[in-house]
């Protein structure tokens, strides 16, 4: 059982500090956040394993995480409040062409990383030709172009 309780507090800690983070985290991880990911998984595994390093052990460990993601998507469809906690909503951050700098700021997105997305989903190369830069939930960012008149 003590595995169990272990492998809820790590589960409930990594959600926050991922939460915390911000959406942008987890959307195109770098060299570097791929290297601080790996080195966290390393750190909290020692802290849910602590001295059982048994299949056994193991499986319930696995069977714990798994469950707590059913669990916590099972609340999330029954109760919109926990799910806007848990996921943030889309986030305009550029509208007509003109960026929402405090926007910006806050998820930690610039105008290369819009302007990036723009020419990978639309072919833009500026800003004004931009409709709405939305940050969506998962971290991503959906272009909608101006229409050409």
């Amino acid at each position: 059982m003590d595995a169990v309780i272990r492998a809820f507090v790590v589960y409930a800690f990594l959600l926050l500090v991922f939460r915390i983070a911000g959406k942008r985290t987890l959307a195109q991880t770098s060299s570097f956040e791929l290297v601080l990911l790996l080195i966290i998984s390393e750190t909290v595994q020692q802290a849910m394993v602590n001295d059982d390093h048994s299949i056994t052990n193991g499986f319930l460990l696995s069977l714990t995480l798994v469950s707590i993601t059913i669990a916590l998507s099972w609340v999330k469809q029954r109760f919109p409040k926990v799910d806007r906690w848990l996921e943030e909503e889309a986030l305009i951050i550029l509208e007509n062409g003109k960026p929402h700098k405090d926007r910006m700021d806050k998820v930690r997105v610039d105008e290369k990383e819009i302007l990036h997305a723009a020419r990978k989903l639309q072919g833009i190369n500026s800003l004004e030709e931009i409709k709405y830069a939305i940050l969506e939930s998962d971290g991503e960012i959906t272009i909608v172009p101006k229409r050409q008149s």
